[in-house]
């Protein structure tokens, strides 16, 4: 079959900084190199390597420094004199952890035992995320997007504020979950009108249409629906962006892989799993629906799959596969030799689906309860529970 290039829009590295973040110098090598091999855009998750200040200074990175307010500058002097565009990515409702961890905000925890998921409910959770944007943005001036983030919401509901707010007729889940990104999403275009706002898609998947046309984000985001797999749903892809599209969600941005999706303590990349990925978007964008504006793609890298898990492929290992995949969405076809491991751990995205109990167990202890969180005495609880319940299976 022959495939053609990307030719939707602008191709975005995502740069994910929550572990292992690189030195400055050998990111001021790399962004250049990026743009020679086809990149667009960088798009850049700080989390605690942003240098915070005031009430958020605790949020900065303590195993090491952050990068300071020059060495942000640097990166987007960098991207720029590369022609690189740079879309900064502030989590506002779930993957919260390296917020949440901190005793002084552990009350906006939605639930005592996850990390990651802010209380929606509490007029405090608002002042912080919007608090963490403006820092953000007021050292990104030249910014024309935002990433506010917003996946995997984890246990949202499970709260005792949500459970009663959920216990009024005509209030669900998926209105709660909505709530919370509208108020976002309202006070970041009074203050900043021209920004053009991102946010990731999974917790919309299972609305109606009806939900997402009322939904009060038609007009005022982006989605990007992200899917790492190798056998990525191309007609199930297709499908979802259709039903965006007439929901009024006509602006959509795909997102791929170059590393990090493959397992929570994955070494070394697999280059041909991420090329197979990008070929199946590759068909996705040559099939997409009337109605549906792609505006470009994400290539993610992650460093890890929380705050709190371990480190999988680290930057420089991934190199070879981001080069290969940014050749593929150039060219249309795979670049890369065969990989023997392309059909082993196949996932998704972040989060497992149907894997064997011991698989899972394994997993859960190797990523999240490995001698460095026993030593430290640092976990997940949420991990903790699910090793627990595959361990008594």
């Amino acid at each position: 079959m022959n495939i053609s290039p990307w030719t939707s829009g602008i191709k975005l590295v995502h740069l994910d900084l929550k572990g292992a973040p690189p030195k400055i110098e050998y990111l001021q090598k790399l962004i250049p190199l990026l743009a020679r091999l086809g990149a667009d855009g960088l798009l850049v998750e700080y989390e605690d390597m942003f240098p915070y200040e005031g009430d958020l200074k605790i949020l900065r990175a303590n195993s090491h420094p952050p990068y300071s307010r020059q060495e942000v500058q640097i990166i987007q002097d960098a991207a720029r004199a590369s022609g690189l565009e740079v879309i900064p990515l502030v989590q506002t409702f779930g993957h919260l952890e390296f917020v949440l961890k901190h005793k002084q905000f552990s009350e906006l925890q939605e639930v005592g035992y996850c990390l990651g998921t802010l209380n929606p409910h509490r007029e405090r959770s608002l002042q912080l995320v919007l608090e963490m944007v403006r820092q953000v943005l007021d050292l990104h001036p030249h910014a024309k997007y935002l990433h506010i983030g917003a996946d995997e919401v984890y246990l949202l509901g499970q709260g005792e504020e949500s459970r009663q707010w959920l216990n009024i007729p005509s209030h669900d889940i998926h209105h709660l979950f909505l709530s919370h990104v509208k108020n976002v999403v309202k006070h970041i275009q009074a203050t900043w009108p021209y920004l053009r706002l991102i946010m990731w898609d999974d917790m919309l998947r299972e609305m109606s249409h009806d939900t997402l046309k009322d939904s009060g984000l038609v007009g005022h985001v982006q989605l990007m629906l992200w899917d790492y797999s190798p056998f990525l749903d191309v007609e199930n892809t297709v499908r979802l962006m259709e039903m965006y599209s007439r929901a009024g969600l006509s602006e959509i941005w795909a997102a791929s892989s170059f590393k990090g999706s493959t397992n929570v303590n994955t070494c070394v990349t697999c280059t041909q799993r991420h090329v197979d990925n990008h070929l199946q978007w590759l068909k996705v964008a040559t099939a997409q629906p009337i109605g549906a504006e792609i505006q470009g793609i994400a290539i993610t890298g992650w460093q890890r799959y929380d705050h709190l898990s371990v480190l999988c492929e680290l930057l420089p290992v991934g190199l070879l596969s981001l080069a290969s995949c940014l050749q593929t969405l150039r060219h249309g076809q795979s670049l890369s030799p065969p990989c023997p491991c392309t059909s082993q751990n196949t996932l998704t995205g972040k989060s497992e689906q149907c894997l064997s109990n011991p698989y899972l167990l394994c997993r859960y202890v190797k990523g999240w309860f490995s001698p460095f969180h026993r030593q430290k005495r640092l976990v997940n609880l949420v991990i903790v529970q699910q090793i627990q319940h595959q361990a008594m299976m």
